[in-house]
């Protein structure tokens, strides 16, 4: 029996994104994934000032706010030929490291979570074995009133106001956590809300406010007089407890979950990685990073090949936009033809990038992979711990939960780094560089934000925007179909998943969430009348 059905919005990301499958005997036989909000601000910014586009592309977004911002600036930097001073690298390396480490943990708890914890289960959790299995999970783990925490949440229920609780698919078959593991996570939700805040605040001592921080400009950073040991202390403070928290809390929290749904390690898998590197460890050598650049084909970690930037193109066959010719970014056109939801044709807002004609993904497990295959001390002693606890190989991260483990061993990394990176800094030093704009030029800037692989494409014109493309992680990983017919890796991702019941699609959003999309950022909608978040439409 063949059935579709769709799942507009997904909710637990940021902005709109539709998601429809085709469903055979209980298993996904194909997928359609369409960004169904258009932003322009590609258009927005043609013909305005260079120095300004950092301003408005940092406002994509309300989570990975800073990283489009920085990403703009290097454009324009590289188009300047503008190398910054130091303390500007470094700062610029907290900045994005903070990012992350306040980025993935909301990813885990407040985003896909609740696709594995059934909050309801976790009402007739016994109180002692909650609290003994915390400790077996981390002899340090935070002290939590497990027993507040089972009435907080019965009160909540009784209330009838269930906020993002209300559309879940609790008792579904797919949920197999004990009510013990669940008031365990429940308890992490709600304690990672108020960690998030700490994350935040680091953000806010050298970028002046979060989100949307101010000390950005081209040619270096604003926060000169903020590099000081009162101010470096106070990010260290708030970092050392963020480290406890990953350590303690997060990493624990996804091997546990790793472990539980070990079948997970095989479901929702793709085989094309491209990571652009990142954390710049150099001033001298722009391709000195932390991180590494590499691309991997058919999930060959033996063998990373370089990044080359001239074999991505963008296709539009199947997004709503004029033409159907497949562009490099440099020179990448953006006008909106919407001409109607048709997944024979085009179905989203979305462009479909390719590298060598291939679809990638980006991301997190990218990153990781990229570095692991390419022998990263950190990474290669990380993921094999992780697995290790785990009880899973490295095959298993090729999958829906190795997105989840790279997440969270990918914080723990950039976290202990950062103390280092902290260190670097010189109360008293250059943290800007002043420039002159040229009448014409072209830049690039590349970067990894939370999501994955970010470029920023500039073409300067008289001193002003002549052209600006953006190619950021989720049209890698969420675009449609390509002028060949190929799938997007979220497409391609969710062929085979089984799905036990089309009405409450569980695993579908599993893998969906597992990518993070970040569509746009705009306000989500709920009907309370109809007490839901979402609809689900079986066709």
């Amino acid at each position: 029996m063949s059935e579709r059905i769709v799942i507009d919005p997904v909710t637990r990301i940021e902005g709109h994104l539709k998601i429809e499958v085709e469903i055979n005997n209980g298993v996904v036989t194909d997928a359609w994934s369409s960004g169904t909000l258009f932003r322009g601000v590609e258009t927005i910014l043609q013909g305005r000032e260079p120095e300004e586009a950092w301003l408005i592309t940092q406002r994509l977004c309300g989570v990975c706010t800073y990283i489009h911002g920085v990403t703009s600036v290097r454009s324009v930097e590289d188009a300047l030929n503008i190398t910054v001073p130091e303390n500007a690298r470094h700062i610029r390396n907290l900045l994005t490291g903070g990012l992350y480490v306040h980025d993935h943990p909301v990813h885990f708890y407040h985003l896909s979570a609740l696709d594995w914890v059934d909050i309801v289960s976790a009402l007739s959790a016994s109180v002692s074995a909650t609290e003994s299995l915390a400790k077996s999970l981390s002899a340090n783990a935070p002290a939590i009133d497990f027993a507040a925490t089972q009435e907080s949440l019965q009160n909540f229920v009784n209330s009838g106001k269930l906020g993002p609780f209300a559309g879940g698919y609790w008792g579904h078959s797919a949920y197999t956590l004990s009510p013990e593991e669940n008031l365990l996570f429940a308890a992490h939700y709600l304690y990672a809300l108020r960690q998030q805040v700490k994350a935040g605040r680091m953000h806010a001592i050298f970028g002046g406010k979060n989100p949307h921080i101010q000390s950005l400009r081209v040619g270096g950073v604003t926060c000169a007089d903020e590099i000081n040991t009162t101010r470096i202390g106070e990010f260290r403070s708030l970092l050392n407890e963020m480290r406890d928290f990953i350590d303690n809390v997060y990493l624990p929290d996804v091997q546990h979950l790793a472990s539980a749904y070990p079948e997970w390690g095989t479901i929702g898998g793709f085989r094309n990685y491209l990571a652009f590197g990142e954390f710049q460890m150099s001033n001298s050598d722009q391709g000195d990073l932390f991180l590494p650049a590499g691309v991997i084909m058919d999930k060959n970690i033996g063998q990373v090949n370089d990044v080359m930037l001239a074999e991505i193109n963008e296709h539009v066959r199947h997004s709503w936009y004029e033409g159907s010719t497949a562009r490099y970014p440099q020179y990448g056109e953006t006008v909106p033809n919407y001409t109607g939801y048709n997944t024979d044709d085009r179905y989203s807002w979305l462009k479909a990038p390719r590298y060598k004609g291939e679809p990638m993904e980006v991301g997190p497990l990218a990153r990781m992979l990229v570095a692991y295959g390419m022998g990263h001390p950190n990474v290669v002693s990380a993921v094999d711990g992780f697995l290790a606890k785990a009880g899973l190989g490295v095959d298993a991260l090729h999958s829906t939960l190795g997105r989840s483990a790279a997440r969270a061993i990918e914080t723990k990394i950039i976290a202990d780094e950062m103390g280092y990176w902290l260190d670097q800094l010189q109360p008293g030093s250059s943290a800007r560089v002043s420039a002159s704009m040229p009448n014409q030029a072209a830049g690039i800037g590349l970067n990894e934000a939370p999501r994955g692989a970010l470029g920023h494409w500039i073409n300067i014109e008289n001193q002003k925007i002549g052209n600006y493309q953006m190619v950021v992680p989720s049209t890698w990983n969420l675009g449609p179909r390509c002028a060949s017919g190929s799938r997007g890796p979220v497409e391609e991702a969710l062929i085979g998943t089984p799905v036990a019941n089309p009405e409450q699609p569980v695993e579908i959003l599993r893998i969906v969430h597992s990518y993070d999309p970040c569509i746009a950022c705009a306000v989500h909608v709920t009907d309370n009348d109809q007490d839901s978040h979402y609809q689900i439409k079986v066709l």
